[in-house]
């Protein structure tokens, strides 16, 4: 018994220490704040993207899904250039390619790594259960996406053939 509720208290403790996704805070690809906490009572769909990847066509489901969810959804697009290099251009490159061929208006981030040892703050928080509560995960590629609920807590991971407009996420997001 004493065995039981040690491991029940570690578990509780686990749990009430895994932060939201509401106390990051972000440069934007602007070079503005994109502060976390703004996005309270939203669900938030956060995708690792590149401009020259075969899932670059995601674009246009995210700019849709973002257009036809305001108010409930915010997705925030990190530029990556680790894989394969697909992510080659300057913060001011990505910006103008994601409006001339997708017309993008949900927020982007400053570009960042989001695996090895690099790895931006907010991207350790969303793959490592011991930091997030939920689950681990593995960025293999571009266009992996996690969605978080209005309180800033992990609801799903999604890898990159799952598209944005797919069941899997809008099922989540009403």
């Amino acid at each position: 018994m004493r065995l039981l509720t040690t491991l029940f208290m570690v578990a509780f403790s686990f749990l009430l220490n895994a932060q939201s996704i509401h106390s990051f805070k972000v440069k934007g690809i602007d070079g503005k704040q994109i502060d976390f906490a703004s996005f309270k009572g939203k669900k938030i769909l956060i995708v690792n993207t590149a401009s020259k990847c075969g899932y670059t066509p995601q674009y246009e489901a995210l700019e849709k899904v973002y257009e036809s969810n305001k108010g409930k959804l915010v997705i925030i697009g990190f530029p990556c250039n680790q894989f394969g290099g697909q992510e080659p251009g300057s913060n001011e490159e990505i910006v103008s390619f994601c409006k001339k061929n997708y017309g993008v208006t949900f927020p982007l981030a400053d570009k960042i790594d989001v695996k090895g040892d690099q790895i931006a703050p907010i991207y350790q928080w969303l793959t490592q259960k011991s930091k997030n509560g939920v689950l681990d995960a593995n960025i293999s590629w571009n266009f992996n996406k996690f969605l978080l609920d209005e309180n800033g807590k992990m609801i799903a991971y999604f890898p990159s053939n799952v598209r944005p407009d797919s069941d899997d996420i809008l099922s989540r997001v009403k």
